[in-house]
Formats: C-alpha cells, sequence, structure tokens
C-alpha cells in the first residue's frame, strides 16, 4: 500500500483529506442562537428539574450521574440551534480541558448544548470522526487552532478550516466499529461496576441506617478520618500511580501521595463525585484524601459520605467548595469494630468484582489507545483486526 504525508499525517493514497465544513451537517454552539444580551435574558438556569437539561464538560465528566444544570420549556426553544438528540459530538472549545472530545448521551430529559462547547455531525459515519477528533492526530490539530494562554480557546470558524482524513465510507464504518466494540465493553463494564456499587449502598443501608444496633453510637465524622489535602501534580513525571481529580483518572505519575485505602472528596467543582480508592495513589489540589482511624473504615465511609449531598453543604459562592470543618463536623454513626468487619466481609466480594472490571477496562482502553493511530494512519489493515 502507498501513503500520502499529509496535514493530518501519513495515510493511504486512497483516502482524501477535506476540511471540516465540507463534510459536516452541521457546527453549532450555544451563542449560535443569539447575542449576549439576548441569550441572558432569555434563558434562566435552573438547578430544579425541568423540562430540559444544559450539556456540559463537567456532566461528561461526571459520567451524567446528576447536578444538571436544567432549563424550562421556553428557554429550550430559545436555544433551538443547539438542541441535542444523543449521538452528537461535543467537543469543548473553551478552557483548560480545551479539546476534550465526547459524544452526548440519550438521556431522560430533553437536551441542549452549553456554552463552551461545539456540537458537530458529519456526514458519512459520524462514530469515525468521533474516534479520530479524541486520537493523537485530531487532539494534535485541534490544539494548532487553540490560541490564547490564561484562557485557552478556538471558535468555530478555525474549527470548520481543520483538516481530517476522509477514507471510503465502507473503511471508516469498519474502523468505527472496532474501536466502538472496545468502547461498549468498558461502558458495559461502568454500568455492571455502577450496579455492584448500589447494591454495597443497599447493605450499607440495610445495616446502619434502616436498623439501628445496640453498639452503635453517635459521633463525628473525625473520629474516624483525618482529612488530607491533595497536591499538585504538574512537576511530577509519568509513571504508575494514577492520579485522580473529580472526574476520575487524569494521568499516571512516578509516585503516590498515599498508598492506603482511602476515600477522596472533591474540595471543589462537583462535590458529589466522592471517590473510593484501595491502591497508591495521587489526589490532585482540588481532591481531598482521607486516612482511617478505625480498620476496615473506609468502605463503611465511602458509603456514608456518598448517602449525603455535599452540593447542599457547599461552602463556595461562584465555584462549589468543601472544606475540612464541614467534613469534619458531619454527623456520623460509630459502629463497633467487630460491626465493621461484618461489613466489610459483605461487601468485600462486591469490591473485588468491581476492581476486576476497572483493571479490564484498563487493558481494553490501552488496546484502544494503540489500535486507534495506527487504525487512523492505515498502518493496520481493518480487514485483519478481529476482536
Amino acid at each position: 500500500m502507498k501513503y500520502n504525508n499529509t496535514p493530518v499525517g501519513i495515510i493511504p493514497e486512497t483516502w482524501e483529506i477535506k476540511k471540516i465544513s465540507e463534510i459536516t451537517e452541521i457546527v453549532t454552539d450555544y451563542v449560535a442562537n443569539g447575542s449576549f444580551a439576548s441569550l441572558a435574558e432569555n434563558v434562566m438556569y435552573k438547578d430544579t428539574e425541568d423540562i430540559a437539561v444544559l450539556i456540559r464538560l463537567v456532566d461528561f465528566n461526571n459520567n451524567f450521574n446528576g447536578d444538571f444544570v436544567f432549563i424550562d420549556e421556553y428557554a429550550y426553544e430559545f436555544l433551538k440551534k443547539s438542541k441535542l438528540y444523543g449521538g452528537e459530538i461535543i467537543i469543548s472549545n473553551v478552557g483548560a480541558n480545551v479539546g476534550t472530545v465526547f459524544k452526548c448521551p440519550k438521556l431522560k430529559y430533553k437536551m441542549s448544548l452549553a456554552p463552551n462547547s461545539i456540537m458537530v455531525k458529519f456526514h458519512g459515519c459520524n462514530e469515525f470522526y468521533y474516534q479520530w477528533l479524541r486520537g493523537y492526530n485530531g487532539q494534535q490539530m485541534l490544539k494548532s487552532i487553540v490560541t490564547g494562554s490564561a484562557q485557552p480557546k478556538f471558535n468555530k470558524t478555525n474549527f470548520k478550516e481543520m483538516f481530517v482524513p476522509v477514507p471510503p465510507i465502507e473503511i471508516q464504518k469498519q474502523i468505527a466499529s472496532i474501536l466502538s466494540v472496545l468502547d461498549d465493553k468498558i461502558e458495559q463494564n461502568n454500568q455492571i461496576n455502577e450496579n455492584l456499587e448500589s447494591q454495597a449502598q443497599a447493605i450499607y443501608q440495610s445495616m446502619f441506617i434502616s436498623t439501628h444496633h445496640e453498639t452503635d453510637r453517635m459521633g463525628l465524622l473525625s473520629e474516624l478520618i483525618t482529612v488530607k489535602y491533595g497536591k499538585d501534580h504538574k512537576k511530577l513525571n509519568d509513571g504508575i500511580y494514577p492520579v485522580y481529580g473529580s472526574g476520575g483518572i487524569m494521568r499516571y505519575v512516578e509516585k503516590p501521595i498515599y498508598e492506603k485505602e482511602s476515600v477522596l472528596i472533591p474540595r471543589k467543582g462537583s462535590l458529589n463525585n466522592v471517590m473510593y480508592v484501595d491502591e497508591p495513589f495521587w489526589s490532585v489540589d482540588t481532591m481531598f484524601y482521607t486516612e482511617m482511624k478505625m480498620p476496615n473504615a473506609a468502605k463503611y465511609v465511602f458509603h456514608f459520605v456518598k448517602s449525603k449531598d455535599l452540593a447542599s453543604l457547599n461552602a463556595g459562592s461562584a465555584v462549589p467548595s468543601m472544606t475540612t470543618d464541614i467534613l469534619n463536623s458531619m454527623e456520623v454513626r460509630i459502629p463497633s469494630m467487630e460491626r465493621l468487619a461484618e461489613f466489610e466481609e459483605l461487601v468485600a466480594p462486591l469490591y473485588r468484582t468491581i476492581k476486576g472490571n476497572i483493571c479490564q477496562s484498563a487493558s481494553l482502553a490501552s488496546l484502544r489507545d494503540t489500535l486507534l493511530p495506527k487504525l487512523m494512519n492505515g498502518e493496520i489493515d481493518v480487514s485483519e483486526v478481529k476482536i
């Protein structure tokens, strides 16, 4: 097979390259609906449930598990140029995470695009271009149109002028199918893990909320944990230890900040994104991590904190914030060590399965990330890939 060196990398000579404007059905954003003044006048954000939600990058980072920003029917219709129906490609085009690519989910609510992102739908195989944009070459092309340092951003005009590879449609579909199989299995593991976590939460509810034991007593969360501040990770070299932010794993670094079981609690931003970790890790400076003061307490603390609406305890104004004082002063039922050991024994098998699924998903993601650039430049013949 012969190859051409193009602005989008080395690709087979039978593939074309075209500007995004030539192969898209739609490229739009929030401000396509009117001036900033008209948007402010006609669109009111709501934190109580209504007919539609604004799809934001933070919702993607939260796995679309809640804390939505709602709008009413009038605002939804006013934002008619950025309605979403599920499956559209969304790209963050403003801020520290500029260039993040994700697909719009299908929710029970009507949906509209939030500010600071663009939405694009391609002619041909939309899934192929989704995979290309999130791959190395796509990310490099997006970086090339970013301007600004304090507030990185790119606009629709420059995005439309960006070049992308255009394989024959059958090749597009085959590449998309291979990568989608891996993505679907990862998503299936995520859904299984959510169900397993819900089962563990139900056991917690049954043992400690629905019924009270004579050995239990009321106390403060500070009796069970020591709250510690995460630290900046940017100067650390790459390595094997996961770095956790409020959206999950951000990267892997050379050393851990802590090596034992811990509950991670957001200090800024999405306060309800509480996580349980049982491996050496690093926590960013906008996350608290915790050290346990009693044996077998970590999973109990996780389910206790998970059951609370931390967002309602927000101590910030513009940016939701959590403090050590709020956490330490939370009232909690303090079980005996025997009861904590009993709870640990009941939920440990669920957590072992969760960990196994996480490991499998990591392997699948690694395989996907290895295949993606090789498929996207034609280095691997799609007919030879069996998954």
